[in-house]
């Protein structure tokens, strides 16, 4: 299964191409697509930009409730400014703007490709990537900044994060440069959102290929694990998964977990069951949902980063999160289903809460309990360097949570 995962990292370099990606899975599954806004049935999928609700056997949502497992398709990184075009003597640059919290000096030194999306003048949508290197930002050399392992690096991000790309002058335009490169019409192209991904591929590494590299783990390998249970899940249980946009950046947007997508959608589900208000609310109220988001594994080289007794091990399961201060939303009371679905599926739990002096981050956790008024608990699997262009994990990890998740959904 690492390959299947591996095949989706490796052609998901946006959050919409991971959409487009399960997309038509779903589709060779036999799930219809809906249209945002439309009667919905009870089996299906829409998608907005970057972010996608699939969902199954929803006929008993009113008495059953539903199991929702939530993940996010975005990961920290830089995009391509609208007019990006610089030039310092003859290198002409490209003009970036930081998307949460990369590891900046993970992008330096690495082969750079562009992919997202570009829009014609009708509103089409277009997906587009490079199959290869097209940027890189060069790290001063050493001779240059002779004290930088002694002091450590120090980036200016609006100085020293700025890709080079060409000493041609002759593409005037970002424009230019995607109807040239995509084969497409530029007096039609009316607008685009782009960034930089890393084209090194998905890798297994270690003695036994205990491990597994690639960009974007943080959070696609979720959303591999709860779209396969989902496919998988062959039971009459209600289940859904939901992939949400911009968590890295505050989830406050129409695709945004913050946002009214995941609620409205279930709501159009109630009332495609026949469902009015009330049944609605009743069936939210017997509802559960699982927050998947990656974890920090304990670091070997930086063991005082971590709580000794809440640091969970790379491929010895996956772990349990909880904050008393809402960080994540897990309880005593909303756990319970994880520990059911682990015991049933064989898989090891951990538990993973920050060390005090280091105050954790958060997920969309907290927030679709908040939004939907239900119990949400948070897990992930641990991986270490978080943010990196390059992120890490175990091999074996990724099919532990699929197979929480899978026991999950079954019940």
């Amino acid at each position: 299964m690492i390959s299947d995962l591996c095949r989706q990292l490796d052609s998901s370099p946006t959050a919409s191409h991971l959409v487009e990606y399960w997309s038509r899975k779903l589709v060779d599954h036999g799930f219809q697509e809906f249209a945002h806004g439309t009667p919905l049935d009870a089996r299906g999928f829409v998608r907005v930009n970057g972010a996608l609700i699939a969902w199954t056997n929803t006929v008993d949502f009113q008495s059953r409730g539903i199991r929702i497992v939530g993940a996010h398709t975005d990961s920290p990184g830089l995009h391509v400014k609208q007019n990006p075009f610089t030039k310092v003597n003859n290198v002409q640059q490209i003009g970036v703007e930081i998307y949460g919290g990369p590891l900046l000096n993970s992008w330096l030194d690495r082969d750079l490709g562009v992919a997202g999306v570009v829009y014609d003048r009708s509103g089409k949508a277009t997906l587009v990537s490079t199959d290869r290197a097209v940027a890189r930002i060069p790290q001063l050399a050493i001779h240059l900044d002779r004290d930088v392992n002694e002091r450590g690096l120090q980036l200016d991000k609006q100085q020293h994060v700025h890709p080079i790309w060409s000493t041609d002058d002759a593409i005037k335009s970002f424009e230019s440069f995607l109807a040239a490169e995509f084969s497409l019409d530029e007096a039609n192209v009316a607008s685009w959102s782009c960034q930089l991904f890393d084209i090194q591929r998905a890798n297994l590494f270690g003695l036994r290929n205990e491990f597994l590299t690639s960009s974007r783990l943080d959070n696609q390998v979720s959303c591999w694990a709860a779209m396969n249970a989902l496919l998988d899940n062959d039971g009459d249980e209600p289940s859904l998964v939901a992939l949400f946009d911009h968590e890295e950046v505050g989830s406050e947007s129409t695709t945004g977990a913050a946002g009214p997508l995941l609620e409205t959608t279930i709501e159009r589900i109630a009332i495609a069951a026949g469902l009015d208000r009330a049944g609605f609310l009743g069936g939210l109220a017997k509802s559960h949902c699982i927050s998947a988001d990656n974890a920090h594994a304990i670091h070997p080289n930086y063991p005082d980063r971590h709580d000794q007794k809440h640091a969970p091990l790379i491929n010895n399961g996956i772990a349990l999160k909880s904050n008393s201060s809402q960080r994540y939303a897990t309880s005593a009371r909303s756990s319970i289903p994880v520990y059911a679905a682990a015991e049933k599926a064989n898989v090891n739990l951990q538990h993973f809460s920050s060390k005090n002096t280091m105050p954790c981050g958060s997920t969309i956790g907290p927030i679709t309990a908040t939004r939907l008024g239900i119990e949400t608990v948070d897990i992930g699997l641990p991986q270490l360097a978080m943010h990196s262009i390059r992120e890490m994990c175990g091999s074996e990890d990724p099919i532990s949570l699929y197979k929480l998740i899978k026991q999950y959904f079954a019940r």
